[in-house]
């Protein structure tokens, strides 16, 4: 806070010395002067406050002088940072258990949010029971810092927050936006849209949030943001500068990588899609990972400023198709399901702990080059939700057949989750970390 003037008192000092000085007054006449000196002298009291900033003007029926908004936003940041700074040493926020909170969740309105994707308003698109949006994170040891959109968009002013990976790291991006929609009025925030990347301004602040559409990080046959649900899947594990000119420069990157890789065998492109004289061969899916991921890794090493950007990989996010896993029917999968799983350490067979490693490996190989990269473990807390998926509840992208509606829980979305619910948690987690550095 500006240090505030120092207020002159010569005169009214000056005033009661002349006063004083006068020979000509009796004693009847200098014990009133001296009980206006003491008068004088509780309304100078009264009158002004001394604080660690020097001396603030007060009147009786007054406050202190309030801070300019910049300040007060200042202030935010700093009391966040020093929370975090006191949270981060004792608390371990991936290991918890949900908690039944209709108080302070949602944190957001599915229909209030300017930016909400039909993917994920499973609200809008016919979900009556709501209760997916009122579980709160509760990890064991501590609380999970409360999100403050004026705290983070501080943080943000003049930078980037840049997310890049698949549709799932998608619907974070978009619960980010929710997040902080609210308090900017809609004159002063934007969205727009250029090939792979979807950027969210925030006007006042020069801040970004952004997505990068690359669901394998590396070069792929279904890099094209609209058109890339194909049946056959190339990928160029040695290439990924098409992608990453895009995002290096950013201050923080937020990735993800994981579905589009579920499948036993990937073929892999050494070459160009657009030469006729590549060379393609089938590879094992954990060795093309392993490709990719070293591809990335090298990028990183070479291109990023590793002293202005934050990084951070998102775990997998986990399916729900087997609802046998979770002691159901055998055959059914998330539809219907209205509440989370209660069983400590549930883990399904929609995450696969060998690629888990593999980034594991690799982040750790990255650390000891002396380029940091924080693994956001939000698997296990995921897993617990099986409820919390849009099931049948969002839009369509092509008209359903009279034999789907027939068998809903042949084309119910268990892999995407509704907002507001799932990904806000990842989001609060991610607050909190990039809140754990100056």
């Amino acid at each position: 806070m500006a240090k505030l003037p120092q207020i002159n008192h010569n005169n009214n000092t000056s005033s009661s010395t002349n006063i004083l000085l006068s020979s000509t007054w009796g004693i009847r006449t200098s014990f009133q002067v001296l009980i206006m000196i003491l008068i004088t002298l509780v309304i100078s009291v009264l009158y002004f406050t001394q604080d660690s900033d020097g001396l603030r003007s007060l009147s009786p029926s007054s406050s202190p002088l309030p801070s300019s908004p910049r300040e007060e936003h200042d202030d935010v940041v700093r009391d966040t940072m020093e929370e975090v700074q006191i949270m981060m040493q004792k608390c371990d926020y991936f290991s918890g258990k949900w908690v039944f909170d209709n108080k302070t969740y949602p944190l957001y309105k599915e229909k209030e949010c300017s930016f909400m994707s039909d993917q994920l308003a499973c609200e809008k698109f016919g979900r009556k029971d709501l209760s997916y949006q009122y579980w709160r994170w509760q990890p064991h040891h501590c609380d999970l810092l409360r999100f403050n959109a004026t705290a983070l968009l501080e943080k943000l002013r003049n930078k980037r927050l840049v997310y890049v990976g698949d549709s799932l790291n998608r619907g974070q991006w978009i619960s980010m936006i929710c997040l902080v929609d609210s308090i900017i009025p809609s004159s002063h925030k934007s969205m727009q849209t250029n090939g792979s990347l979807s950027t969210f301004k925030a006007i006042e602040y020069n801040a970004t949030i952004e997505f990068y559409w690359a669901p394998l990080l590396v070069e792929s046959n279904s890099d094209d943001p609209i058109k890339h649900r194909l049946p056959e899947r190339i990928v160029r594990t040695q290439a990924i500068e098409k992608h990453a000119r895009y995002w290096t420069n950013a201050d923080f990157l937020i990735f993800d990588s994981y579905l589009w890789w579920k499948r036993p065998i990937m073929k892999v492109l050494w070459g160009t899609f657009e030469s006729s004289d590549g060379i393609y061969k089938e590879v094992e899916m954990l060795k093309s990972y392993e490709m990719a991921l070293r591809t990335w890794s090298d990028w990183l090493e070479i291109h990023v400023n590793h002293n202005k950007t934050r990084m951070f990989w998102m775990s997998m996010s986990p399916t729900h198709e087997r609802s046998e896993e979770w002691g159901g029917v055998s055959g059914l999968n998330c539809y219907n399901e209205t509440q989370p799983i209660k069983k400590l350490d549930y883990w399904g067979s929609g995450s696969d702990p060998n690629m888990m490693r593999l980034v594991e490996t690799t982040i750790d190989k990255m650390s000891k080059n002396g380029l940091n990269v924080q693994l956001l473990n939000i698997t296990q807390l995921s897993e617990y939700r099986k409820e919390a998926h849009p099931s049948v509840h969002r839009k369509q992208w092509e008209p359903l057949t009279k034999e789907q509606l027939l068998n809903p829980y042949g084309y119910a979305d268990c892999i995407h989750w509704c907002l507001p619910g799932v990904p806000d948690t990842w989001n609060e987690i991610l607050y909190t970390y990039i809140f754990s550095s100056l």
